[in-house]
């Protein structure tokens, strides 16, 4: 080296003990000019392979360029000219050493290789080029060393030696300073790269190199979520290589790929044994165990292989950065102990000391720098996985057979999108742990075993001990987790089921009851929480102590083991952040290889899903036929699995163009089989089948999506108003879209839910209409309209003069009229044709047809009649829906029980979205009952009678956390804090004792009175230990306390909240308080609290340590706490605001996909798939537009805290260093381990910040809810009426008037009426005179506007409401029963006994229907009462109202036609067992009435007419037309 240098290469007098450092100038020479040349060098290959790959378009040649290029050029004369130098030299015959030949030349070379580069990279289009930065960086800090020697020279000798080198030197200088300051700069946008037209595209594609490093391009959208709360038009579009359209390619692509290698193998092996049998037909047994092996290599196409090999290289780079990480992780432990070195060593230069700290702080930035790019790998990857595997499940969906359906149910499907698309999600961010883990824990021990030797074994020993100890109590936790959803889940039900009835309970004055139960259940749910709780506290012990046991055996074994063994502050700080470094990777394995278990799961039933058959799009052929005919099918069989047995045999069918074709025979003979078969959905096993042309149909059960009405009609194609005018009035729905609230433009529930079944398969039919189409396949669209809409559709659309006429028409039907007018009526019996023909042939053969013919013709004439009478009804019911009154019932002839359903979804759907933004409003809207509003023009549609919900946006207010704290009990708030405070003295106190200990002087080679120091170390631990178990305990407790009273006041508040408001808020927004809210108030928020109150106490527990041995520190922490602050509060805003916009925009993808499912074959039949693969993709897209910044954000917030923890560190030691000469080596070890802790609590500090803003709304959410206004007392203590109040039954009515609700109109305008005891009253009206609020007046659901009711001369508005209600009884309009035992529905109170029950259940004819039942009494009634049928249901109302027995009796008459029978029994019972009673009917059938005392007729609110039926009569007023329309008169 000196000859090639001509000097000494290395000198440590000159270069390292020396107040004032230099290095040789060989050394500058070689070592430091050749680090830039080397590192381009080793780069190059790999850069260009990934130039080479990416294809950007080239960007056009810029000053910036030019200027760069320039430079480059210069650079490379100028080292050049250095060589030139060299040979001029040598012709002067002064021979220059090798050196000044050899560096020039390369350094030269590698100039002019950065410059070709920096045009290349233009070419490909790299608008900034991180491998250039790093370069221009490295050749700047390697000539900084070089500049300051020269400098230092030169003034020291007075002049200069070589001019020529000299002069160079510092133009190569400049010049790489230039470089790199213009190479920071970006360049324009390529030229002809693909158009894009984003409207909102992400900065972070044209974004530099150093802002992708630190995500500054996010600072952005982090600046405007402060200034006011994000919204979706804010979000940047996803970047090209996050679409679904892109990632579900690939995969697609994979997933193709590697079932075509399995089945190509599985084709060699069968060819294999085909051979083995041919060659040897002789020998028997080896032949077939051949066979059998050959069998079993068959795999499966694996699922996992499609995965990695689409996503493994893009998640690899991220692995390669989580190497870096993990080594660059031990360099500040050993930077440490050589800091802590140097302060011991008192003659050190000064240099030292601001090198380490310098050494530290770039360390740990280049840390952070690379950890937070390894995040971003794993958490895109993760993301890219949830959009590939949900796009390739949702396309499987689309094309699975109907046997491969069957296997799993939709919700099963759907959690596979779900759930399990979200479990690879989850287990990507810790996937490299696996590895990783491993990697740290043998590097901590290799550093450990040399510091400490064997005695680490101890500390190690405790670990492992420990994690058995974590995993059984996480067994346990989960045990209990079960435990208490199972109750959590039956609160829910029992919840929805009593704000479904809450009008029923009101009017039976049976809340105590049911809110006691719901109590109950309460009560078991927290006993679990409180045992989860003490688990809790248990772990955190664990997780708290285990660093701090595992030092105290460490230390303890090391020193007591050989007196030699001295405990100093370098071995013992060291291993304390090495011990700090181990506990991560040793509680994240098991935890990794827990979630990889659970994932594999998922996997599995993934890949058995996408490894389901598919339906043979070759079924049915479409081009190829018969001229003349649209359909034919020749000798056909079809079943609906492989291995079912078919269900259609030896079809044979040829249908003419334009031909109208019935289908009929008896329930499930095959003929919506047939109609399948057509579709292509069914397997077909033999013959052939053949449609041509396009496809519309129409499904037996209508299938209706999630969107307006006029979309479900048009489904896709372009709107025409014409046509589609002329479609809604062929398929009658003109009507129906007068009574809907937003006429076509009206959303509809899902799965139509807010359509009665006529008009869904109307509009169902009106799609296949409008879509014009050459061959229609009708299933049966005409049962579920009445007879006289039947007669109208088949004439204006089916029929030989309808909208279709020319079109091939196949009809499945049950209607007999419409026989006669068909071209062909094919008989389908069992699966086989047995005739087919024109009406007349078939009836001339007198065969199976006459028959089916003689057996519905007679049950046809009786249905006309009942079917007309129900039809009046269901016109009467669609006014009555948005009539002035509010009946007991929602009065839309869509069932109860779906309308449950829907309510339940929405309020699970609500839930997981948060808070909903508008559109679920107007979804929710739509489905609840009308209360009282007069029917409004429909001028502005817009009017809701349902208040979108308040999102609360911005800070929360510290009222919130008020009220929480006194929820919580403000004496256990303060003690909480109080014992964090403790705990952490107790830590800090620990950690000054082992420095104090460490600085103990050495004498004769041990250190004395170890055991006294052992002991106050480990008392101090293990006092920590015991506080931080008390300390979550309590904490614990009261967060339990808290979510006990939050709940009981709310369910207080809603059991007396009036009925209004029950009418103008939908069940599910109120479910969503007690489930979602009180879920996060149980659960989250003390889990939250607990590692707020943690991670805030250990930063500030780091500054004071920090502070207290270097008191200039306090100088620097206000400029930091400033920055942090500010972080901090950008990070919160937007953050939360884009959690909320993912969790609203997720729920859609859920649902849309169901909806999906239950249509596929309507989609299908279509030829839609591609455009509703396209709506999943959007949606997703969607989802994940807010998902990706919020990834992006925790990586902003994360590199800018870790930054503020950085220059702790750094200030720490640097301030350690100034005040060396005061400091003992043990007080600067304790500042700065402690500094290299704080990085992490003060990240984590942030994310609680936020997350305890996010989930402390739910206390105001709930707090609102509880605090809404009340109805009157139940109980006046002072005014309760008599005990056998009413005796008599007189009713008297006083100017009374009544309105629903401020701002409405008066229902009831001053009636004056009185009823006498035991008179028997009816009363009728036109829909919405008035009648059920009578009722609702007598019960005070409604309060009097002015007036007053006396009943028996009390009155009414002066007592409590439950004296009022238990004394009167109603038997309601819909009968509402609760889940629970018969008799608990009967008799909530246990107020009777069984005889009583049973004597009332004979009464209302229920004996023998309960005593057949096994469980008599104790008969368990499902949701709703749904396994009883809906007479019997009236029934038990009835002997509800028989067990009352008060002498006032309020009888509200279904709308529904119910059974006669049960109404007639209804009837004589009342008659028999109220004879004494005053009895008021609300009449919809008068013959019930004709014999009442008298009958009392509402006009619009006012009395019109009141007196005997048989004066009303003959008076000839409104009673008189009301009874002669009945046919009565």
């Amino acid at each position: 080296m000196e000859v090639f240098c001509g000097s000494r290469f290395w000198d440590s007098n000159l270069s390292i003990h020396t107040d004032n450092p230099d290095l040789t100038p060989c050394f500058q020479n070689t070592i430091l000019a050749w680090i830039p040349s080397i590192y381009l060098w080793t780069a190059l290959p790999f850069y260009l392979l990934y130039l080479k790959r990416s294809k950007r378009g080239y960007i056009v040649l810029s000053v910036l360029s030019r200027f760069k290029t320039l430079f480059g050029v210069l650079l490379w004369c100028v080292s050049w000219a250095d060589l030139f130098y060299s040979f001029h030299e040598l012709l002067q015959s002064r021979t220059p050493p090798p050196v000044y030949f050899v560096t020039p030349l390369i350094v030269g070379i590698t100039m002019l290789l950065a410059t070709l580069l920096i045009q290349y990279e233009r070419l490909r289009g790299v608008q900034s080029s991180g491998v250039l930065i790093i370069f221009w960086f490295l050749s700047v800090l390697c000539a900084v060393g070089p500049l300051r020697s020269k400098i230092m020279t030169t003034t020291a000798q007075g002049h200069v030696n070589e001019r020529f080198r000299f002069a160079t030197f510092y133009i190569y200088f400049a010049l790489i300073i230039i470089e790199l300051i213009l190479s920071c700069f970006k360049e324009k946008p390529p030229f002809f790269s693909p158009v894009n037209t984003d409207p909102n595209p992400s900065p972070e594609l044209t974004s530099g190199f150093l802002s992708r490093l630190t995500f500054w391009w996010f600072t952005s959208m982090a600046i405007l979520g402060y200034k006011r709360p994000l919204e979706d038009k804010d979000l940047w579009s996803l970047n090209e290589d996050d679409t679904s359209k892109s990632i579900v390619q690939q995969l697609s692509k994979e997933w193709d790929k590697e079932k075509a290698e399995c089945k190509q193998k599985e084709d060699v092996t069968y060819r294999k044994k085909s051979n083995h049998v041919l060659n040897h037909v002789g020998d028997g047994p080896e032949e077939a165990e051949v066979l059998i092996r050959d069998k079993k290599h068959n795999r499966k196409p694996s699922f996992l292989k499609a995965l990695l090999r689409t996503f493994g290289p893009y998640f690899l780079i991220g692995s390669f950065f989580k190497l870096i990480q993990d080594l660059l992780s031990f360099v500040n432990p050993q930077l440490l102990s050589v800091l802590i070195s140097f302060i011991k060593n008192k003659d050190a230069p000064a240099w030292w000391g601001f090198l380490i700290a310098a050494l530290m702080f770039t360390c740990a930035v280049l840390q952070t720098l690379i950890l937070h790019q390894h995040f971003q790998y794993c958490f895109v990857t993760g993301m890219r996985l949830r959009t590939g595997i949900t796009g390739v499940i949702y396309r499987k969906s689309l094309v699975i057979t109907n046997s491969a359906k069957r296997s799993s149910t939709v919700g099963e499907i759907v959690n596979l999108m779900s759930v399990d698309a979200q479990r690879f999600m989850d287990l990507m961010t810790f996937l490299n742990m696996l590895w990783s883990a491993p990697l740290q824990i043998f590097l901590a021990l290799y550093f450990l075993w040399q510091a400490l030797g064997p005695s680490v074994l101890a500390g190690v020993a405790v670990m492992v001990l420990l994690i058995p100890f974590n995993s059984a109590i996480a067994m346990k936790t989960r045990a209990f987790q079960v435990e208490q959803m199972r109750y959590k889940d039956s609160r829910i039900k029992l919840m929805n089921e009593i704000l479904g009835g809450i009008k029923v309970l009101k009017l039976y004055a049976w809340e105590p009851s049911f809110s006691e139960k719901v109590l109950e259940i309460r009560r078991n749910e927290l006993r679990v929480l409180k045992k989860s709780a003490y688990l809790n506290s248990l772990s955190t012990f664990a997780w708290i102590s285990a660093p701090f046991l595992v030092a105290l055996t460490t230390f303890a074994v090391y020193v007591s083991v050989d007196e030699n063994n001295i405990l100093d502050a370098e071995k013992a700080f060291v291993s304390l952040s090495l011990f700090n470094i181990l506990k991560f990777p040793l509680n994240m394995l098991p935890q990794v290889i827990s979630n990889i278990a659970q994932t594999s799961v998922s996997l599995k039933r993934i890949q058995q899903f996408l490894s389901h058959d598919e339906l043979d799009p070759n079924c049915v052929e479409t081009k190829v036929i018969a001229p003349g005919y649209t359909i034919s099918v020749k000798n056909a069989t079809f079943s609906w699995g492989k291995d079912l047995k078919p269900s259609l045999k030896d079809i044979n069918l040829l249908v003419p163009n334009g031909a109208l074709v019935a289908i009929v025979g008896h329930v499930g003979c095959g003929k919506s089989s047939l109609v399948s078969a057509l579709l292509g959905e069914m397997e077909k096993l033999e013959g052939e089948v053949a449609v041509k042309g396009s496809v519309a149909y129409v499904p037996q059960q209508a299938w209706i999506q999630n969107a307006t009405l006029k979309d479900n009609i048009l489904f896709g194609q372009a709107p025409n108003e014409q046509k589609y005018q002329n479609v809604l009035e062929a398929c009658a729905l003109k009507t129906d879209l007068e009574v809907l609230p937003g006429g076509d433009q009206t959303e509809i529930g899902e799965k139509g839910i807010n359509l009665s079944g006529g008009q869904r398969q109307r509009v169902s039919l009106a799609r296949a209409v409008f879509s014009n189409s050459d061959v229609y396949l009708l299933d049966d669209p005409l049962s579920a309209v009445d007879s006289h809409v039947a007669k109208h559709i088949f004439d204006k659309v089916i029929g030989p003069d309808g909208v279709l006429k020319g079109k091939t028409r196949i009809l499945v039907t049950h209607g007999i009229g419409f026989l006669p007018q068909v071209d062909h009526i094919i008989v389908l019996v069992d699966g086989k044709i047995s005739e087919m023909g024109s009406y007349q042939d078939l009836l001339k053969q007198n065969k199976a047809f006459a028959e089916f013919l003689r057996n519905y013709a007679l049950d046809e004439d009786i249905e006309e009649d009942e079917l007309t009478m129900v039809e009046e009804e269901e016109v009467l019911l669609a006014e009555d829906t948005l009539s002035i009154h509010t009946d007991l019932a929602d009065n839309e002839p869509v069932t109860n029980e779906a309308r449950k359903q829907f309510l339940r979804q929405l309020s699970v759907i609500s839930s997981e979205g948060g808070e909903c933004p508008n559109k679920m409003s107007t979804k929710r809207r739509v489905c609840e009952k009308k209360p009282a509003e007069p029917p409004l023009p429909r001028k502005n549609p817009n009017e809701k009678l349902i208040q979108a919900e308040t999102t609360e946006t911005g800070t929360v207010k510290l009222t919130v956390f008020w009220q929480y704290m006194k929820a919580v009990s403000p004496v256990i708030s303060l003690a909480i804090c109080f014992l964090y405070c403790c705990q952490n003295a107790a830590s800090i106190g620990a950690n000054v004792w082992l420095s104090d200990w460490t600085n103990e002087p050495v004498i004769n080679g041990t250190q004395h009175n170890t055991s006294m120091r052992i002991g106050v170390y480990a008392a101090l631990g293990l006092l920590q230990g015991l506080i931080v178990l008390v300390s979550s305990f309590t904490l614990a407790m009261g967060g339990i306390n808290a979510a006990r009273t939050l709940h009981a006041a709310l369910l207080e508040n809603k059991f007396r909240t009036p009925q209004s408001f029950y009418d103008t808020t939908p069940t599910g927004r109120i479910i969503n308080r007690f489930s979602k809210d009180i879920y996060v108030i149980d659960e989250v928020i003390p889990a939250t609290i607990l590692m707020f109150l943690g991670t805030f106490f250990t930063s500030l527990s780091t500054m004071i340590v920090i502070i207290a041995s270097t008191p200039l520190f306090a100088v620097v922490i206000v400029p930091l706490a400033i920055l942090y602050f500010f972080v901090q509060r950008f990070y919160v805003a937007t953050s939360r605001q884009l959690k909320r916009l993912e969790s609203v925009s997720r729920s859609p993808i859920y649902s849309h996909f169901s909806e999906t499912i239950s249509g596929a074959s309507v989609i299908r039949a279509y030829r839609r798939e591609k455009s509703f693969v396209d709506i999943s993709d959007l949606k997703v897209d969607e989802n994940q537009k807010s998902y990706y910044p919020g990834i992006a954000s925790n990586r902003w917030l994360g590199i800018r805290v870790e930054f503020v923890g950085n220059c702790i560190v750094l200030f720490a030691a640097l301030f350690a260093v100034i005040g060396k000469n005061s400091l003992n080596a043990g007080l600067v070890g304790l500042s700065v381990s402690y500094a290299l802790q704080v990085t992490l609590s003060l990240n984590w500090m942030v994310r609680m910040t936020s997350d305890l803003e996010t989930n402390i709304v739910a206390v105001e959410r709930i707090k609102e809810y509880s605090e809404t206004e009340t109805e009157a007392p139940w109980v006046i203590e002072d005014k309760s009426p008599p005990e056998d109040w009413p005796s008599k039954g007189e009713l008297e009515f006083v100017n009374y008037s009544v309105r629903y609700r401020k701002g409405l109109d008066l229902v009831l305008k001053d009636l004056n009426l009185q009823v006498h005891g035991g008179e028997k009253i009816g009363i009728v009206g036109r829909t919405g005179a008035g009648k059920s609020s009578m009722t609702l007046c007598l019960f005070r659901i409604l309060e009097a506007a002015k007036g007053e009711i006396k009943i028996d001369g009390v009155r009414i508005s002066e007592i409590g409401l439950h004296d009022l209600r238990s004394r009167l009884t109603i038997i309601p309009q819909d009968p509402v029963l609760f889940s629970g035992t018969l008799r608990m529905n009967l008799d909530p109170f246990n107020k009777y006994s069984d005889e009583e029950i049973w004597k009332a259940l004979e009464l209302s004819h229920l004996k023998r229907f309960v005593s057949s039942q096994p469980s008599m009494l104790e008969y368990e009634c499902s949701e709703g009462g749904e396994n009883l049928s809906v007479g019997q249901r009236q029934l038990v109302c009835l002997a509800r109202a028989l067990l009352r027995k008060t002498r006032i009796l309020i009888l509200d008459e279904a709308t529904a036609a119910i059974d006669l029978e049960t109404d007639d029994l209804i009837q004589m019972t009342i008659r028999t067992q109220f004879e004494d009673c005053t009895v008021l009917t609300i009449a919809h059938r008068l013959n019930t009435i004709m014999d009442y005392t008298r009958i009392l007729v509402l006009d619009n609110g006012t009395i019109a007419e009141f007196d005997t039926p048989a004066n009303l009569i003959a008076s000839k007023g409104i009673f008189y037309s009301m009874a002669k329309d009945a046919g009565l008169a």
